[in-house]
C-alpha cells in the first residue's frame, strides 16, 4: 500500500551554510484528523491508498493515476500597495476586497471536484494579476521582508487548504513568484521564508499537499540566485528536511512534504532539479503545437537525473478544447498530469480568466466551460452528481 513519504533526515547546503533541520513537533491539538492524504507510488499519485481516476481510460490511454489541475494562484490575493486599490475594483464598481475572493474560491471549489478537477496550484506570491508583463508595482506576498509569515494571508489559505482536504483535494501549494521575490530583504529571508511556510504547513497536520518552491525558476529572480535553477534545489531540499514528528502505533513516523520547482514554458528543469524533486513541473506556455508537449515529455524522460517521478504541467495557456489533438490530450497521451492555465486577454471582461483580478471563479467563460467539459469526459466525472464526497 502506499504511504506519504517517509525519510530521514536530509541535510541542504545553503551557499556555504549547512543547515541540519530537527523535526517541528505536532501541535498540542494534534488529535485532529484530515481526511486526505496524498502519497506518490512511481509515476501515480495516490489519494487516500487508492490511484487517482482509478481505472479510468481515455481514448484507449490509461489516465489512473494522472493529477489534472489548474493554476487558480490568486486565491489568497491581496495588494498591500495602496496606491493600487482601484486597479482591483469589481464590474459594479465595489471594492475589491480580499475576504470576498476567498470566499468565492471556496464556493467554486465543489463544482470544480464533481467536474474532476484533483487539484490546483495556489501561491504565496500570487501570480501576474494582468497576466503578463514585466512590471509588478502590487504587492501581492503572505510573507514579511524577513521572511515572516502575514497572518491574515495564511489565514485565507487555511481556509482554502481546509476545503480542498473535505473535498479530498491535492492543492500544489507556491511559494515564490517573481517579481515579489524583491519584497525579501535577502537570501537569508527567502531561506527563511522556505522553512517557516513549510513547518506551517506540517504544523496543520496537512497530509494532501504537493509544494513547488518557485514558479519559473528560470525566468525572473535576477536580484535573488538561491531562487534560480542552479540553486532553486537547495530549497527543494531543504523543504523537504522540514519534518514532523507522528504517533503511529506507538512508533514516532517522520513526514514530510513533497517538494518540486517549475521552470518556464518549453524548459526541461535542470539535472539538480530532477535529482532533487519527488515530481517534475513542466509549462507548456510557448508550445503552440501539441507535439511540442509530446517532445518535451520525452525529453525529461531521456534525461540521466530523471528518476521515474510523475511529470506534472502545472501551467499551460493553449485551449482548443473542441480540437482532436491539443495540449491537454498530448500530456495525457504520454501519462503526464495537465494544468489549464487562463487570464483575461486583451479587452476581456470579467469572466474570463482565473489569474486575473479580480477573478470571476465560477465556470463562466466558453474557455472555462470548454475546460471543464472536457475534463468531465476524460475522467468519467459527473457534474450533476450529488455533493462531492471525500475520497470519491
Amino acid at each position: 500500500m502506499p504511504t506519504s513519504v517517509h525519510l530521514p533526515f536530509r541535510v541542504a547546503l545553503l551557499g556555504a551554510t549547512i543547515l541540519a533541520l530537527t523535526p517541528v513537533r505536532a501541535p498540542a491539538n494534534s488529535a485532529e484528523r484530515r481526511q486526505t492524504t496524498v502519497s506518490i507510488v512511481g509515476d501515480q499519485f495516490f489519494i487516500n491508498g487508492r490511484p487517482t481516476y482509478e481505472g479510468r481510460s481515455w481514448h484507449g490511454r490509461s489516465i489512473e493515476g494522472l493529477l489534472i489541475n489548474s493554476r487558480m494562484v490568486q486565491g489568497i490575493f491581496d495588494d498591500l500597495n495602496p496606491a493600487n486599490r482601484s486597479m482591483w475594483a469589481y464590474p459594479d464598481g465595489s471594492a475589491f476586497t480580499a475576504e470576498r475572493n476567498t470566499q468565492e474560491f471556496i464556493d467554486a471549489m465543489p463544482l470544480w471536484r464533481k467536474h474532476g478537477l484533483l487539484s490546483f496550484t495556489i501561491c504565496l506570491q500570487g501570480g501576474n494579476p494582468r497576466g503578463y508583463g514585466k512590471d509588478h508595482p502590487w504587492h501581492n506576498s503572505a510573507f514579511e521582508p524577513d521572511g515572516g509569515l502575514r497572518e491574515d494571508f495564511m489565514g485565507r489559505l487555511e481556509l482554502i487548504l481546509d476545503r480542498a482536504d473535505e473535498l479530498g483535494m491535492v492543492p500544489i501549494v507556491g511559494y515564490f513568484y517573481f517579481g515579489q521575490d524583491k519584497r525579501f530583504t535577502g537570501e537569508r529571508a527567502i531561506i527563511q521564508a522556505t522553512k517557516n511556510a513549510t513547518q506551517w504547513l506540517l504544523d496543520r497536520r496537512y497530509r494532501n499537499l504537493l509544494i513547488e518552491i518557485a514558479n519559473e525558476s528560470n525566468v525572473g529572480y535576477h536580484t535573488n540566485p538561491i531562487l534560480r535553477p542552479e540553486r532553486i534545489a537547495e530549497l527543494i531540499l531543504l523543504a523537504q528536511s522540514v519534518s514532523t514528528g507522528k504517533l503511529d502505533d506507538w512508533r514516532c513516523v517522520q513526514r514530510r512534504l513533497m517538494v518540486s520547482a517549475s521552470m518556464g514554458g518549453g524548459h526541461i528543469p535542470e539535472d539538480s532539479v530532477l535529482a532533487a524533486s519527488d515530481f517534475i513541473l513542466l509549462h507548456g506556455n510557448g508550445q503552440h503545437q501539441p507535439q511540442k508537449i509530446r517532445d518535451m515529455i520525452d525529453a525529461t524522460r531521456k534525461r540521466p537525473a530523471y528518476a521515474g517521478q510523475p511529470i506534472v504541467f502545472n501551467e499551460d495557456d493553449h485551449f482548443a478544447f473542441d480540437a482532436p489533438d491539443n495540449n491537454m490530450m498530448a500530456a495525457t497521451e504520454k501519462y503526464a498530469s495537465w494544468g489549464y492555465f487562463d487570464y483575461r486577454m486583451g479587452e476581456e471582461g470579467f469572466d474570463e480568466g482565473y489569474q486575473s483580478v479580480p477573478v470571476n471563479w465560477g465556470i463562466s467563460s466558453a474557455r472555462k466551460k470548454g475546460f471543464f467539459e472536457l475534463m468531465a469526459k476524460v475522467t468519467g466525472s459527473d457534474p450533476n452528481a450529488s455533493p462531492v464526497l471525500q475520497n470519491a
